[in-house]
């Protein structure tokens, strides 16, 4: 039996990919450092929760392409294939991921699960940046880390590629994510 996709459903996860898409290019001017902190994760997670994870991973997938054209600057030059594999997968993950947690929580509680998804989201793009700075750019980030001081290059990139960036990226997504889920799903209750 084939599983169609509803109309309601292609026009939400069109209209997140379009939230998706402005938000990366307006958040890539909002910069702390060399890097831009992302709003990008919130449609991301309520995308994952409302319509799946493969929604999810979809919407990933793009926040990720507009991430290779707008802030892989410091990295492209460096290792291309590191840049696009390491950028592509974080994303795409990240928000395949979050749809995951989201439907293993939802039927205990619905607010659990959109929490734990926003927690889910920014670990697992935060983890595979940082799995893909190891695996392809480590000879350079030591080198950024020695010219600025730093002896241990895990100190490095912990304080500098993920520090702030990280901590506002969390705690946006956990205020943010749960409460707009909420008053979709109760939105939607209200129509029908």
């Amino acid at each position: 039996m084939e599983k169609r996709i509803s109309t309601r459903t292609l026009a939400g996860v069109a209209l997140f990919t379009a939230l998706v898409f402005a938000l990366q290019f307006m958040g890539a001017a909002i910069r702390f450092g060399p890097f831009s902190i992302t709003l990008t994760l919130i449609p991301i997670v309520v995308g994952a929760a409302l319509y799946g994870s493969w929604a999810g991973a979809w919407l990933g997938f793009v926040f990720s392409m507009v991430v290779l054209f707008t802030d892989t600057a410091a990295f492209m030059p460096i290792s291309p294939l590191g840049t696009i594999l390491t950028v592509l997968v974080k994303g795409t993950a990240a928000g395949f991921f979050a749809g995951l947690v989201y439907r293993a929580f939802e039927k205990k509680n619905g607010w659990l699960a959109a929490v734990a998804a926003a927690v889910t989201a920014p670990v697992v793009n935060t983890g595979l940046f940082l799995l893909g700075c190891v695996l392809f750019f480590l000879p350079t980030i030591t080198e950024w880390g020695k010219a600025a001081g730093f002896e241990n290059v895990g100190a490095y990139m912990v304080t500098v590629f993920v520090g702030l960036n990280f901590l506002v990226e969390l705690a946006v997504d956990l205020i943010l994510s749960p409460v707009i889920v909420r008053l979709i799903k109760l939105g939607r209750r209200e129509n029908h």
